[in-house]
């Protein structure tokens, strides 16, 4: 069950590593854009070109999902940041294995962003504290934020290849709180300051 469940992320790390590739390609394309070059069309030919111009506005399936794939990498990023900034590389691989075990699992939504956000449209039902208590208001710090960044890219890209840290945990909490569910599912493991369990019942062994 391990080795099926690392090959699994690693899979879905191959198929991030060509969405994240196009959008970089994109983005390259984007900045090579010349504005200029259509100012000093004439005005008849413009009018031609409008409806043409019109109809390249809207995104293509690409640049749809090369988005997506940016979006993905920001919630990613915000829920290492805002969970474990200050527990190393470790605790926040240990958080970004948790988001996508959950992915995978069936029993949560199926992309980063529905996992992280889970819940957040309500005040009281966010799977992740911080997208409910007005974490997100506040101002990140820099340094710690682009950390987190580019340890969420280093992931989606499988370049930092997550393992099995957390004992495939689905759920965790800090150590200075005790949640209800905490004394009936399986703990797993503590690394920095969070407990990682299973989502099975506690046995009397564990």
């Amino acid at each position: 069950m391990k080795n099926l469940i690392v090959n699994t992320l690693h899979r879905a790390d191959r198929l991030a590593v060509g969405a994240l590739a196009l959008s970089l390609l994109m983005i390259g394309g984007a900045m090579a854009y010349n504005p200029h070059t259509e100012q000093t069309a004439p005005v008849a030919k413009l009018e031609i070109a409008a409806p043409v111009a019109a109809m390249k506005a809207a995104p293509s399936p690409a640049e749809v999902a090369a988005m997506k794939m940016l979006d993905e990498r920001r919630c990613l990023a915000e829920a290492m940041y805002y969970e474990a900034r200050g527990e190393g590389y470790s605790g926040q691989k240990a958080i970004a294995e948790v988001v996508f075990q959950r992915m995978h699992s069936g029993l949560y939504p199926s992309s980063i962003c529905g996992v992280v956000y889970e819940g957040a449209h309500r005040r009281h039902g966010c799977q992740f504290s911080f997208a409910c208590n007005g974490a997100l208001e506040q101002r990140k710090n820099p340094a710690a934020w682009q950390r987190a960044r580019q340890l969420a890219a280093r992931i989606m890209t499988g370049a930092e290849p997550l393992g099995d840290l957390t004992g495939h945990a689905l759920l965790f909490h800090a150590v200075d709180v005790q949640p209800g569910w905490a004394d009936v599912l399986t703990p797993t493991v503590q690394i920095g300051n969070h407990v990682f369990y299973r989502n099975i019942p506690r046995t009397r062994e564990s």
